[in-house]
């Protein structure tokens, strides 16, 4: 996986949560908190969770193959929307069952000096864990939004461990709420209301998470940033003289399909032509390092075709704006 790919945040995460989900387990057994046992499914699933990150970022290594020529860069895509999956199934809906068991029978908390205690030792650990992940991101942000980082983000590892974190801080401060209310009203339901609270959030979580990562699984086109430095770098105003049309693709985080159809000067010899498409490939190379696979198809430019907009057989997803 690239340094892109949030490597560090990943490892950062997963051993803030698996030393918190011990310590919210043990806390459990000894106060019978069923914001703790929520809380520490919560932490295991998260585990869970980095440990397929890792995975998916270890599988997209792998090399082309004949079954699979543009490679499996998507496995981290793959990998992220199971995330989300274990992050609903596991995390939230135990809670919420075990929020409804609680309310349904409450009893007091006993040894209240271990739930607050381990959860103020998960807040700090977690705060630990999600200050890294929001470093590792502010080198790849830019001057986007924390909400368009999220949603435009191609590398789906740094978008899938900040919102873990941010939910684990809120759901520990939900716990802490919980247990705070059972122990000053010595009423359990209190501790089960916190419970509630915390599936609802994970459930909300990983239903952001899914859709985002259905979107990256789907195909996504390249940054508009990226498609205009492409744009720039095919056009060289001698033999190719504009783009027709263009279609590009994320195959994976750093990897990008570029497919466009490009005028070429009508007086203009094969060789010519097979020599500006090398140039151009060059340059969108120089231009936008992630472009791996480049297909360009010389044509020559006319009005009337144009203005019949783009073949949406030729073009899958119908005609092409802005590009003619």
């Amino acid at each position: 996986m690239s340094a892109s790919g949030g490597t560090k945040a990943i490892v950062a995460a997963l051993s803030a949560n698996l030393a918190i989900a011990v310590s919210k387990f043990v806390a459990f057994l000894f106060s019978g908190s069923s914001s703790m046992l929520a809380e520490s499914v919560h932490s295991l699933a998260d585990s869970g969770n980095q440990a397929l990150l890792l995975v998916g970022g270890k599988k997209a290594q792998r090399e082309a193959t004949p079954q699979h020529p543009f490679g499996y860069g998507r496995e981290r895509y793959i990998y992220a929307f199971l995330v989300s999956i274990v992050l609903f199934s596991v995390g939230g809906m135990f809670a919420l069952y075990e929020g409804y068991e609680k309310i349904k029978h409450p009893h007091e908390l006993e040894h209240w000096y271990w739930p607050v205690g381990v959860l103020v030792f998960a807040i700090i650990a977690e705060g630990f864990s999600f200050r890294t992940a929001i470093k590792e991101s502010n080198t790849l942000r830019g001057r986007q939004s924390w909400k368009e980082f999220v949603r435009r983000a191609k590398a789906p590892e740094l978008p899938v461990v900040l919102l873990e974190d941010l939910g684990a801080l809120v759901g520990l401060v939900l716990a802490l709420g919980g247990v705070g209310l059972a122990l000053l009203t010595g009423n359990g339901v209190w501790d089960g209301i916190g419970t509630l609270c915390i599936g609802v959030l994970l459930i909300l979580i990983a239903l952001v998470l899914a859709a985002e990562t259905k979107s990256l699984l789907l195909g996504e086109s390249a940054g508009l940033e990226d498609v205009r430095k492409i744009e720039a770098a095919t056009v060289d105003g001698d033999t190719v003289t504009r783009i027709i049309h263009m279609r590009t693709l994320h195959l994976g985080p750093e990897e990008l399909l570029v497919a466009a159809k490009i005028a070429v000067r009508r007086d203009e010899t094969a060789t010519g032509i097979a020599v500006a498409i090398d140039a151009a490939e060059a340059r969108i190379r120089e231009a936008v390092p992630i472009a791996r696979v480049i297909y360009l198809e010389p044509d020559i430019y006319s009005d009337a075709e144009a203005a019949k907009g783009a073949d949406r057989e030729a073009t899958p997803g119908g005609p092409a704006t802005g590009h003619h």
